[in-house]
């Protein structure tokens, strides 16, 4: 059930712009899955679905995690449309966001996979990111500032 569930939500985030939870949970009922807003919240998780903005102050549900082809790239541009600015304090990077993009922000720096980064938490507008060395904190800004470019 869960599994057809799963594969169902993802065909949705695909096809439309889907913005809240309530709102997933509603077209899930309407395709005969009986779900709460409770439910649908934990299948977001365990999915590892992320908000994306789609312009005019809106945002949709996407699925970061795909072809590995593809991430790269699409990595990049919820780092580019999120990013505000950075700065640092000795070997932790706070990186400024858009309002509501931090944890996508984060997850796209993460699936990056920079070995210097030992992890990071992701408010609504703010990431803190603990960095290995303040050596390691001026790289990473540099190449997070090459892929902005």
């Amino acid at each position: 059930m869960k599994k057809g569930r799963h594969a169902a939500i993802i065909k949705i985030i695909e096809r439309q712009n889907v913005e809240t939870q309530q709102e997933l949970a509603e077209i899930l009922n309407r395709e005969g899955f009986e779900v709460t807003q409770a439910t649908v919240s934990r299948d977001i998780n365990a999915l590892k679905l992320s908000k994306v903005p789609v312009g005019n102050g809106h945002q949709k549900y996407v699925m970061l995690h795909q072809d590995e082809k593809h991430l790269s790239a699409k990595y990049v541009n919820v780092l580019k449309e999120g990013f505000v600015s950075m700065d640092m304090a000795q070997n932790i990077l706070v990186v400024k966001t858009v309002s509501g993009m931090a944890m996508a922000v984060a997850a796209a720096i993460d699936a990056m996979k920079y070995p210097e980064i030992v992890g990071s938490i992701a408010g609504d507008d703010t990431i803190m990111m603990a960095i290995r060395s303040v050596e390691d904190t001026k790289s990473i800004m540099n190449q997070i500032m090459l892929l902005l470019e």
